[in-house]
């Protein structure tokens, strides 16, 4: 069974510094306790080497030991909280992309 990772890529919001203290403060404590986590890996953009902006401002990478774990973690409360909260402060809009680590 392959691991999955669970994509969480972020447009750029409204207000960065908003998005931000969110994200650290509330956000990530609600996300941390989804249960079946092997880890979580948070990404934020950067411009491109001509400067161009980045195709999303953040992205959350949580992985899980298959399938099957995924979908059972992602059923628990703790999981309907943190996918439920992404509209408190993800103001640019977010896409998920589940992905098997190849």
């Amino acid at each position: 069974m392959a691991q999955v990772v669970v994509n969480v890529m972020y447009n750029a919001p409204v207000d960065p510094q908003a998005f931000e203290d969110y994200y650290a403060a509330t956000h990530m404590p609600i996300a941390g306790k989804i249960p079946m986590v092997d880890k979580i890996v948070l990404l934020k953009g950067m411009a491109g080497p001509d400067g161009s902006a980045p195709a999303y401002y953040r992205m959350a990478q949580i992985y899980f030991a298959d399938a099957a774990t995924m979908a059972a973690a992602m059923a628990t409360p703790e999981a309907q909280a943190a996918t439920g909260d992404i509209a408190n402060f993800a103001t640019g809009g977010a896409s998920v992309l589940i992905a098997e680590v190849v």
